[in-house]
């Protein structure tokens, strides 16, 4: 009998090491043990004794309990969209999709069992062969869409509130790492699109075109296989469609044409303020549409390096990020109305107080806060479900709110 101790995971403390982003080295290192002593334990081939179990828990920052929790077999055929397929970013991938898995088994269907989240609404193109789209078809699918939602050909105020509306779960989390901007897959097991951004980027406007690239791939590539991804011409395709869906969706053309007065780029940069987007985006956008010559947009782009515009644009400071709500006010609303109390949240997700906060984007220290009441709102509006198991009151609220709006 293995002397340890009992019901330790091996698995999970790989699984804490990588979500950590830290290598089984530096991690022995941290423990003062050996690195073989960590590949033991990962492996399942030994365990820690008591003690050394405390520190581990203490050094990764996450209860005892995880460890000892068998692990979840992952069902993940569906390609995860990156911006960057680089070797210089694979250790900050298999740190991001930890968090995404931490996302979608512990936090998610812990909101679940007492919250109805918005069903998803988002259409998925079905193309024979996605390099056969063209940038008049990605355009029309776009429009759309937007047509679909109501949003006319007006300025989408929220792309979080409006895809969270539409049933995308979105999270910012820092990702540590400058290479990766966001990612995004759909889950086969409950149907659920994800979208996750990267914390760690500080400009609103491209965060917004970098929920818009990830919608679209939701959108235009949920059919296509990991070997197509791993294709370095077909990954370029893939991520030019993107950009082309991302500007058509957040600046319809139709419009954009009418209000670009001018081609030059004083003329582009007054128009940040209404749609929300960079300056170099508009760039690109009104090259696609042949608003300006090849001639007008080189100078531009010399003129736009010239001020310094690549490192930091104008109203970059100012204007603010999209913060996501929809796990946040779920957690909120649970706690508020002590469906469950902050230990039993903890608890029964089974990840840090950290962890959990940041997934949520819930703020830090959260969970140690006295409990307020939170102000339900028309940006969510949450169903209890059958097996909600809402007191009465806390119910009536929720059956108050049972209609999604998309803005």
């Amino acid at each position: 009998m293995k002397s340890g101790t009992p019901n330790f995971v091996g698995a999970r403390l790989k699984e804490a090491r990588e979500a950590r982003g830290i290598n089984a080295t530096s991690l022995a290192e941290i423990l003062g043990i050996t690195r073989s002593a960590v590949s033991l334990y990962e492996n399942g081939n030994a365990s820690p004794q008591p003690e050394m179990m405390e520190k581990i828990a203490e050094k990764l920052n996450l209860p005892i309990s995880f460890f000892l929790k068998p692990t979840q077999e992952i069902q993940m055929d569906n390609p995860i969209f990156y911006r960057s397929m680089s070797s210089a970013t694979k250790m900050a991938r298999i740190r991001a999709e930890r968090w995404f898995y931490w996302l979608h088994y512990k936090v998610v269907p812990y909101v679940r069992e007492y919250v109805t989240l918005p069903k998803v609404t988002i259409p998925q193109v079905r193309v024979p062969d996605f390099h056969t789209l063209s940038g008049e078809d990605i355009e029309i699918i776009a429009n759309n869409i937007r047509h679909q939602w109501g949003l006319g050909d007006s300025p989408v105020s929220n792309m979080t509130l409006l895809l969270e509306n539409n049933g995308v779960i979105i999270s910012r989390i820092e990702l540590c790492a400058d290479t990766l901007d966001a990612f995004s897959v759909w889950c086969p097991d409950d149907g659920t699109p994800y979208i996750i951004l990267n914390s760690d980027k500080h400009s609103a406007a491209r965060s917004r075109l970098d929920i818009a690239h990830e919608f679209a791939h939701l959108v235009l590539h949920s059919k296509l296989n990991r070997k197509q991804i791993n294709n370095s011409n077909d990954f370029k395709l893939i991520e030019e469609q993107a950009f082309r869906f991302a500007s058509a969706f957040l600046v319809p053309g139709a419009t954009f044409s009418r209000d670009l007065y001018s081609p030059s780029l004083d003329a582009i940069r007054t128009l940040k303020a209404k749609w929300l987007v960079s300056i170099g985006m508009m760039i690109k956008r009104a090259s696609d549409l042949n608003l300006i010559s090849e001639e007008q947009t080189q100078r531009m782009w010399i003129n736009y390096n010239r001020r310094g515009w690549r490192r930091e644009e104008p109203m970059d400071r100012t204007m603010q990020i999209e913060t996501p709500r929809l796990i946040k006010k779920a957690l909120q609303l649970i706690n508020s109305e002590k469906v469950q109390m902050p230990e039993q949240i903890l608890t029964t997700i089974g990840l840090s107080p950290n962890d959990i906060e940041m997934i949520a984007n819930l703020n830090p220290g959260y969970f140690n806060e006295p409990v307020e009441s939170i102000n339900l709102k028309d940006d969510y509006l949450f169903n209890a479900p059958d097996k909600s198991l809402i007191h009465d009151e806390v119910d009536a609220i929720l059956n108050n709110y049972n209609k999604i709006h998309g803005q």
